[in-house]
């Protein structure tokens, strides 16, 4: 394979939220992405945005779209206008405690508490928890105890 643009990892998930604005900022605050870019329209409609966590990790945020405002074909929708969440994100993170903490603080529901999953020594044991944003998005941050 061919390297990736610079500053482009290979993928980069799209998030849709009623909010986008508001969940940026929140984001921001709770898990501890920054903005790399942000392209605001009329009324303060999110265009685009890139996130980034770390030296590798992004994610854009944008608007969900159903009927005459959708594009591409298809309606994107926050988990709570879905009524269910199709699909949830895993990042590494330095120590999953401290940033469970910070999350609860920000307001995060946290579904799983820190917790270790060892699957024993021919593989890997992390360290866990479990989270879903005010939009219903589930996020699982991970910390490498042990392995590959």
């Amino acid at each position: 394979m061919k390297p990736t643009p610079a500053g482009w990892p290979r993928i980069s998930p799209g998030i849709y939220y009623r909010e986008p604005a508001r969940m940026i900022d929140w984001l921001c605050e709770a898990f501890g992405f920054e903005i790399k870019l942000k392209v605001e329209g009329e009324d303060g409609r999110i265009e685009h945005s890139e996130l980034t966590f770390g030296p590798d990790g992004l994610i854009m945020v944008g608007e969900e779209m159903s009927g005459e405002a959708r594009r591409f074909e298809t309606t994107r929708l926050s988990p709570m206008n879905a009524g269910c969440n199709t699909q949830n994100l895993m990042v590494y993170v330095d120590d999953a405690d401290a940033h469970c903490e910070r999350a609860r603080k920000a307001g995060a529901r946290i579904v799983a508490e820190p917790e270790l999953h060892d699957y024993g020594d021919d593989y890997w044991a992390d360290r866990s928890y479990g989270a879903i944003d005010p939009e219903g998005h589930l996020w699982w941050f991970t910390q490498r105890i042990r392995g590959a």
